[in-house]
């Protein structure tokens, strides 16, 4: 058997690829509805893992939503019926616009604020790209 068989016959024999290949995936936020609320289970640690202070993010969810938010132990509480995609379609704009360098692509980001300034600074740790975020 031939160097060329035997690449063929290992390369038949390794399994597929595993996932996207990318390092940092969006956290899907797992929540039901109680009543006529929201309630985000795995709300903190999705925070923990895009690096963004929980009370950062629930004010996000607040204001897009228009309605009371409160943390709860690790989860986050709307105080209205939602759906659960519409939910994570906000918290994916949150993270695109929030977390993710304009420049790169890469999530190793973090905010500014700088005194005197209403804006905040998004600032990339991955490449040094600054851009202001809405």
């Amino acid at each position: 058997m031939g160097y060329e068989e035997l690449l063929e016959e290992a390369y038949a024999k390794m399994p597929g690829k595993a996932g996207s290949g990318e390092r940092f995936e969006i956290p899907v936020l797992d929540s039901f509805n109680e009543g006529n609320k929201t309630m985000l289970k795995n709300f903190q640690a999705a925070c923990t893992k895009i690096r963004r202070a929980p009370e950062e993010v629930s004010k996000f969810l607040s204001k897009e939503f228009a309605t009371p938010a409160t943390l709860e132990n690790e989860r986050l509480v709307l105080h209205r019926k939602l759906r659960s995609d519409v939910v994570n379609k906000k918290f994916e704009e949150y993270v695109q616009g929030h977390v993710i360098c304009k420049q790169c692509g890469k999530p190793d980001t973090h905010i500014l604020s700088e005194p005197g300034q209403r804006a905040k600074t998004l600032v990339c740790e991955a490449c040094g790209a600054r851009g202001v975020v809405r």
